[in-house]
């Protein structure tokens, strides 16, 4: 078991985190996260630091401080710093634009495919081969990256497609590697 639920979390400056209930709001200068939180976990902020706590040693209750810990840290980092994920399209004649808040995807269909992210998340085109996705809520975030390579996965033959940046393939030899 993870012992960094054991941990505060540091609350930087210019965040505000209050508890409401079952819920708990952090505002930031990039936005707003709401996390509801588990009836098992008892979460308390004093002098700057968000700590978590458990009623008990099972381990249901442990893993639960931790997924709620970090759940927590992600919502304090999403508000201060925001998340990104950036993404490359690979490909003769592949090509991606940004048409207004719409992002629009050539990637060798017989059409240009059209995405328009959910509310909370921001698609940025850098080039015309570069998508960077960012945002606040880092499971939006990371939700949003995944549908946009859903659109063309790397194929596993030439590598066309949309991958992660950083994102290493490996490619099959195909057909004439097996002839002798």
């Amino acid at each position: 078991m993870s012992r960094l639920a054991k941990r505060p979390i540091e609350i930087p400056k210019g965040v505000e985190v209050k508890l409401e209930g079952d819920r708990l709001v952090v505002k930031g200068p990039k936005g707003q996260n709401h996390l509801k939180l588990h009836p098992d976990v008892k979460v308390e902020i004093e002098d700057g630091k968000i700590w978590v706590r458990r009623p008990t040693d099972r381990k249901f209750h442990k893993a639960i401080q931790g997924t709620t810990w970090a759940l927590i840290r992600n919502a304090v980092k999403g508000v201060s710093e925001g998340f990104s994920v950036r993404l490359e399209v690979v490909g003769l004649g592949y090509r991606v634009a940004m048409k207004g808040r719409t992002l629009e995807l050539n990637l060798g269909y017989s059409h240009p495919i059209r995405y328009e992210p959910p509310e909370g998340v921001e698609v940025k085109v850098e080039g015309n081969n570069k998508i960077v996705v960012f945002g606040v809520d880092k499971q939006k975030v990371g939700q949003v990256a995944a549908i946009i390579r859903d659109f063309r996965r790397p194929d596993p033959y030439k590598g066309k497609g949309i991958r992660y940046e950083g994102e290493e393939l490996k490619l099959k030899p195909g057909k004439q590697a097996g002839k002798k």
